[in-house]
């Protein structure tokens, strides 16, 4: 058996951030050799992978990444077993860069693509990355979903970090902190769509139909029950969740599709995550 130092165990502890036992182990191994000790840890991945492959992953954590010009944005979502390891530092390290890595470089149509991506500046991809987090903290993880996104846009993170929102608009804005102010009001108020054109078309007309019946019921002039109906139609589109016909968060006096309009934008869409659901 080599003989192992102590210094050597925490020189080995300092480069991994595994247990000091582990390190000795693997050392011990390895007969003292720390690059092929290093190889032995590794390979406890796949250990813990599959001892904990049951477990939920009940907690975890939502990231953004924003271009200073707002012109794109990206979202990846990790999930985990506990809230601890959620909102830690080093989550927090795996996955912001990953969100910056997918907005700033060559883009990834799914998870397994951008794992396979080296950070900039970095020296390993984040798979490996993502095994050394595995190994370190000992709980099943996974990257569940990756989105890059046209811009311009606006994003937010809610502060337990389980609601991501990023808001897709178009124009030449003023003031592009609507953007995030309106990505805000999605987080908070979760509307179902965002355009009125989102809705089915048949119920749209069904309630119209609906509507002004109701209204010729009144004798009232065609031309006062056009205004009438289309009064009572926005009613329904608040009702039925839609973003663009909602007051806004912000400035209740103003639906957002105003509030967006006196800021130079119209809103195209948005991306709602929550941890473990779709929106």
């Amino acid at each position: 058996m080599a003989d192992v130092t102590a210094a050597a165990v925490k020189a080995l502890r300092d480069r991994t951030d595994l247990p000091m036992m582990e390190c000795k182990r693997a050392l011990v191994a390895a007969e003292g050799d720390a690059d092929k000790a290093i190889e032995i840890l590794k390979e406890q991945f796949k250990k813990i992978q599959d001892k904990r492959a049951d477990n939920a992953t009940e907690e975890g954590r939502i990231f953004i990444a924003i271009k200073d010009d707002q012109s794109e944005a990206a979202l990846v979502e990790i999930q985990v077993e506990s809230a601890p390891v959620a909102t830690g530092e080093a989550l927090e390290a795996l996955g912001q860069p990953m969100a910056d890595t997918l907005l700033n470089g060559p883009g990834a149509a799914s998870v397994e693509e951008l794992m396979s991506q080296t950070p900039e500046g970095g020296s390993q991809t984040f798979q490996g990355m993502y095994e050394d987090f595995v190994n370190k903290i000992r709980e099943k993880t996974v990257v569940t979903r990756v989105a890059r996104i046209a811009g311009p846009a606006g994003g937010y993170i809610h502060h337990d970090y389980k609601t991501g929102v990023v808001f897709q608009a178009k124009g030449e804005g003023k003031d592009a902190s609507i953007l995030r102010d309106v990505a805000m009001h999605i987080a908070a108020l979760k509307p179902a769509c965002c355009l009125v054109s989102d809705l089915e078309a048949a119920d749209v007309q069904a309630e119209r139909d609906r509507l002004t019946e109701e209204a010729r019921a009144t004798g009232k002039p065609d031309n006062i029950i056009d205004k009438i109906v289309d009064g009572r139609m926005n009613n329904f589109y608040v009702e039925k969740g839609v973003l663009q016909c909602q007051a806004f968060a912000k400035d209740d006096s103003k639906s957002v599709e105003k509030a967006l309009s006196e800021a130079g934008y119209e809103a195209v869409g948005f991306t709602r995550w929550q941890v473990g659901m779709d929106g």
